[in-house]
């Protein structure tokens, strides 16, 4: 992406982003209905409306400074209240309602896989001025989606996998782990900046990215 402008960084990223972490909310709230919670519903998050689900600092002013560093754009959305006395098996539901985000940013990576595939076929054919953005929006959305996906399986409250891990624990281990999740974003910031976190998500991220490539015969 070093050849792109700001502002064309913006317009390649800012789609995928948007979509990647609405969906990801509006999956959890969506499924949790089905499990009989409405809170979500209620609240009028179960809308494709990013609007509903903009938070500021990481909708908006993270991705905005990683644009300014780096060639990738990470963010994430304001959670999707749910509320786990409504729902009819509590433990396992949560689980479930936990699983579905980074499961629907999977299968938004393999969209954006077949966007990719559609840009690189009609540069091909000779139109560049609509297949080289495709291609890059497609590939910033298989990379996003991706590392989005995996990062929430981490099982680190308050993160989805932490929210699983949960689930399958002993009620009396469950608890305790409760307490770790107000410290578990400066854990994650510690994780990132120490290198940890990319060594753990790193193997997964480029097995699901080249297992999509693959499919797509990108």
């Amino acid at each position: 992406m070093t050849d792109l402008t700001t502002i064309q960084k913006i317009v390649v990223w800012a789609l995928p982003l948007i979509f990647a972490i609405t969906l990801h909310e509006v999956a959890h709230g969506y499924v949790a209905s089905l499990f009989g919670d409405q809170t979500a519903r209620y609240s009028g998050r179960l809308t494709l409306n990013p609007i509903k689900h903009i938070d500021m600092l990481g909708t908006i002013m993270v991705p905005f400074l990683m644009l300014m560093v780096s060639n990738f754009i990470f963010g994430w959305a304001k959670p999707v209240p749910v509320d786990p006395r409504n729902l009819r098996n509590p433990r396992r539901d949560m689980a479930i309602v936990a699983l579905a985000g980074p499961l629907s940013n999977l299968l938004m990576a393999l969209f954006w896989g077949l966007i990719m595939k559609i840009g690189l076929t009609v540069i091909q054919q000779g139109n560049g001025w609509l297949g080289v953005p495709l291609a890059y929006m497609g590939n910033a959305g298989v990379l996003i989606n991706v590392v989005l996906g995996v990062l929430n399986l981490i099982p680190l409250p308050p993160l989805d996998g932490g929210r699983v891990l949960s689930a399958v624990l002993p009620p009396r281990m469950a608890y305790s782990l409760h307490f770790i999740e107000p410290y578990g974003f400066i854990i994650l910031i510690l994780l990132m900046l120490s290198g940890i976190l990319f060594s753990i998500m790193g193997p997964f991220v480029f097995l699901i990215v080249s297992t999509i490539r693959s499919i797509f015969g990108l």
